[in-house]
């Protein structure tokens, strides 16, 4: 055989062999791309808590009676007088004014001394927590003191309010982070008396809320990885009902590895998303209950 001969035939050899090669390598990539590829974790996203437990504490109204006099009531020191027992009695926050469940405790007042009652639920059966919600005060928990009487000053009313357990856990409740309060004087069965009202709340809008842009984008990104997921499934039936040999397999297997580099980043983007709305949503929830 001549030397010309022998080198074609060298150099066929050689294109078959790197031909094998090359096939068997795609083969190999396609094979461990089927066996790599993660199954989407369909995590629920959490829920947020969907009935709040709305608490009311609304201890039994103290009428203390007491000689009419010349004093004069001021709500500012009333709450001021509220905020130094919180202080004396475990360093609690101070109680922060707010201008809805002032105008709730205006009205109630008003309203008992129109209607000449002295309770937590009105005649026309409105009680502490529809009262506020009735201002647009939206809370987790709300509390509501009543007192009746004549007074020496505002530390003479707290006083009372203090020496009477459920008036006192009221003040003392660490939840509470607002007040509002309304000392009202008036003509109740007869007798000019003050009546006070004090409205206790922790407002729902003190629990951090969830993203909504966090929780819209994992739909989006769900979406797109359930149309990847099709065209993923599809790709690879058609490979495997195309001969390996043919000149599309490998054309095939590209695609499908073109697909596979798409899903499986934008998979754990979306996986990182939902544990970051989940843990909102359980800070939520937490915060609801009051742990």
């Amino acid at each position: 055989m001549s030397k010309s001969k022998v080198l074609i035939l060298i150099l066929v050899l050689v294109f078959l062999a790197t031909g094998f090669y090359f096939k068997n390598n795609i083969l190999s990539l396609y094979n461990n791309t089927v066996k790599n590829l993660p199954t989407f974790n369909k995590t629920d996203l959490g829920n947020v808590v969907n009935e709040i437990k709305k608490e009311i504490f609304s201890p039994p109204p103290l009428n203390i009676g007491g000689q009419r006099n010349e004093a004069v009531l001021i709500k500012s020191k009333i709450i001021a007088e509220t905020n130094i027992q919180r202080y004396n009695n475990g360093n609690l926050p101070p109680l922060i004014e707010n201008t809805k469940l002032y105008l709730a405790a205006k009205a109630k007042a008003d309203d008992m001394f129109k209607k000449q009652y002295f309770e937590h639920i009105s005649p026309s059966g409105v009680d502490p927590g529809t009262l506020v919600k009735s201002f647009s005060y939206d809370y987790i928990v709300s509390g509501e003191n009543l007192i009746l009487g004549n007074f020496e000053d505002e530390k003479d009313v707290v006083g009372h309010w203090m020496a009477s357990p459920g008036h006192r856990a009221n003040i003392l409740n660490n939840r509470f982070v607002e007040i509002g309060v309304a000392v009202v004087k008036g003509i109740y069965e007869g007798q000019t008396v003050w009546i006070g009202v004090q409205e206790f709340g922790l407002p729902l809008s003190s629990c951090p809320e969830q993203d909504i842009n966090l929780k819209n984008q994992i739909g989006e990104n769900k979406n797109i990885l359930d149309q990847l997921s099709l065209q993923i499934d599809a790709k690879k039936n058609e490979i495997e009902n195309t001969n390996q040999k043919s000149s599309k397999y490998n054309f095939l297997v590209n695609e499908y590895n073109q697909l596979i580099a798409k899903y499986n980043p934008l998979n754990d983007q979306t996986k990182n998303l939902i544990l970051q709305y989940n843990n909102q949503v359980n800070n939520f929830n937490n915060c609801v209950v009051g742990e």
